[in-house]
């Protein structure tokens, strides 16, 4: 039976609870599989692709969720286990089964999520379903005389799913290239003595002290020194030779940084 979505009242929702499903939907098919409802339309999962059931539903447009009756396919004649796979990917369960109370546990409800590809290797997708079915007690009860187990499944798109991995993507890509660019700066452990023969320059001085990797001193210049430490304008200069080897030098390094 069909429905026009124009006729109905403003404001109209389907917006079912789980018992409500199980309770006044699902075992009315159950007990006579010509049973029909103006808002869950027949369908079979298996020979369609998760985005192409939205244009098979009566209707759902306004909650972003569809609902149908569809058959459980059996994945061999003599088991119980469901076929779960499609002509592009398959529905794989998570989570663990949950059930359903109307004074007693009435049926039983199933999350699976969509994946596109061949198990186990597939790409997960933002497309989700719930499955209701009877509990097994209850269901034997009310269809033993039927061919194959009807259930409902309630099939929509979870929000923001492929923005989020494009996101997710966009922000490592970026602090990749970030991490590259930056320069590790490390200042050189090598001592090099500030005594040598040459002249008290203080250019000279500069010119042995150990080096940044962007070819920085790693010291600060003499005025930085004095400016900051408040020391006296003048010191007395370093000698200007070491003489024999093994000879005692008066003065510290910090004097080589002085004129």
């Amino acid at each position: 039976m069909e429905i026009n979505q124009e006729a109905l009242p403003p404001g109209f929702r389907f917006h079912p609870t789980d018992e409500e499903l199980i309770t006044h939907y699902l075992i009315k098919k159950v007990l006579d599989c010509t049973f029909s409802s103006c808002a869950l339309a027949e369908a079979d999962l298996n020979k369609s692709k998760p985005w192409q059931l939205p244009g098979k539903a009566k209707m759902g447009d306004k909650e972003k969720e569809w609902y149908f009756f569809t058959l459980r396919d059996r994945k061999y004649p003599t088991g119980l286990r469901t076929n779960r796979a499609t002509a592009t990917g398959y529905w794989k369960s998570t989570g663990k089964d949950r059930e359903i109370y109307s004074g007693k546990v009435v049926g039983m409800k199933k999350t699976l999520v969509f994946y596109h590809g061949r198990a186990p290797k597939g790409d997960k997708t933002d497309w989700a379903m719930h499955e209701y079915r009877l509990q097994p007690n209850f269901a034997y009860h009310y269809s033993s005389n039927s061919k194959g187990e009807w259930v409902i499944c309630r099939v929509f798109q979870k929000s923001g799913g492929a923005g989020k991995k494009r996101r997710t993507a966009a922000r490592e890509v970026s602090s990749a290239a970030a991490s590259a660019s930056l320069v590790e700066l490390e200042p050189s452990t090598e001592h090099v003595p500030c005594f040598s023969n040459h002249n008290s320059d203080p250019s000279s001085y500069a010119s042995c002290a150990p080096m940044h990797g962007l070819g920085l001193p790693a010291f600060p210049s003499p005025r930085s020194l004095q400016e900051n430490l408040q020391l006296p304008l003048s010191f007395t200069p370093p000698p200007t030779g070491f003489g024999n080897v093994g000879q005692k030098v008066e003065g510290s390094e910090l004097d080589c940084f002085w004129s």
